[in-house]
């Protein structure tokens, strides 16, 4: 990676600290009690498992609106339609679990705040695929309203982006401002714990130099945990790189002007060199071995884009996720992202252009 300085920023690397908009205070922490991480409270399936025990409880008296199906195979969209339906057991079924899951996301919110870098947090943004439903709206307003009853004046939102989009949107946040010189677009990778996604990102800085009108311009989804038998990591990573080629062939068609950077979005604690310290347990194969770097195996596979040496950035995916709200969230001083999908991720930022008030006010 490039070694200087630039712009009075540090050195550009993986994971980094110091980032363009923001300053990030921590993330990827992983706070446990004695029944384990606190995350695995406010998962995905977590909430499945809230449907579980409302369903047991109905199905002692005989009825269970919900019928043979597997808790875990319920879509979104049907607890949705169920949640607001005139199926009276149907619907407060539902209810019984977002309220359930709503106490569980605010002490788990409490539990955040009370940790040195988190707080004085003036917002949170609650993003990852559980969000864009209504059982996580409703579950999102419903802690946020504990909380304010509780007396934590902590604004709670669900993210303003698509959660599809926003952890490609985000990478646009990664890059250094030089890079863009030139060029309209730029390659993005999110990759989770379910799905990976890469995609192309139109700019738009000539409209919004703050990046509030960057955009998904195409993508390419892969659910891998959907395949049988389970990929292994090498033909995960080959998956990604034809992902990303196909993604340059289309840009390249529309006349793009695609730029030599390539930002991605990856679960656990990501090292400077790009290595993966932990985190990265529910990815397809070992992640998080010494001798795995997935940036160097992407500048490998793609080593110039538009005839110039490609540069790839890795960050933290909750991170990533996070930076997708820079341009929404300047209201605030100090805020956070929580992203509820396989896991919980989490980022805490500080805006770089009021380090100053910070530090005086600290």
């Amino acid at each position: 990676m490039a070694g200087g300085a630039q712009n009075g920023h540090s050195a550009i690397a993986h994971g980094a600290r110091d980032l363009p908009s923001v300053i990030i205070d921590d993330y990827n922490i992983e706070l446990a009690n004695e029944e384990g991480f606190i995350g695995d409270r406010v998962s995905k399936g977590a909430f499945r498992d809230l449907v579980e025990d409302w369903r047991e409880k109905l199905r002692q008296l005989g009825d269970d609106p919900l019928g043979d199906i597997p808790s875990q195979d319920i879509s979104k969209k049907r607890l949705d339609r169920l949640l607001l339906s005139d199926d009276v057991l149907g619907a407060g079924l539902v209810f019984g679990a977002v309220e359930d899951f709503a106490q569980e996301l605010a002490t788990v919110v409490r539990r955040f705040l009370r940790q040195k870098d988190w707080r004085d947090t003036q917002a949170i943004v609650v993003g990852g695929g559980f969000s864009d439903s209504r059982i996580g709206h409703f579950t999102i307003s419903r802690a946020a309203v504990i909380l304010r009853a509780g007396g934590l004046e902590v604004h709670l939102e669900p993210i303003r982006n698509h959660p599809d989009e926003a952890g490609l949107i985000g990478a646009a946040h990664l890059a250094p401002a030089w890079i863009f010189s030139g060029y309209d677009s730029l390659l993005a990778v999110d990759i989770g714990g379910s799905n990976f996604r890469a995609g192309v990102l139109v700019t738009n800085r000539k409209k919004a130099p703050d990046l509030s009108r960057a955009a998904v311009w195409r993508s390419e989804h892969w659910r891998h945990r959907c395949e049988e038998p389970a990929p292994s990591r090498d033909a995960a990573v080959d998956r990604l790189v034809g992902m990303l080629r196909e993604l340059i062939i289309r840009a390249e068609r529309a006349r793009l002007k695609l730029a030599p950077f390539i930002g991605v979005g990856c679960p656990g604690l990501i090292e400077a060199d790009g290595s993966i310290t932990r985190g990265g347990q529910n990815l397809p194969g070992n992640w998080e071995s010494n001798r795995f770097n997935l940036p160097e195996a992407l500048r490998q596979a793609i080593p110039e884009i538009d005839g110039h040496e490609t540069m790839v950035l890795m960050h933290n995916d909750a991170v990533v996720q996070g930076l997708s709200e820079v341009p929404n969230m300047g209201a605030y001083q100090r805020w956070g992202v929580l992203t509820i999908g396989t896991g919980l991720g989490n980022a805490r930022f500080t805006y770089r252009n009021r380090e100053n008030e910070t530090s005086a006010e600290a």
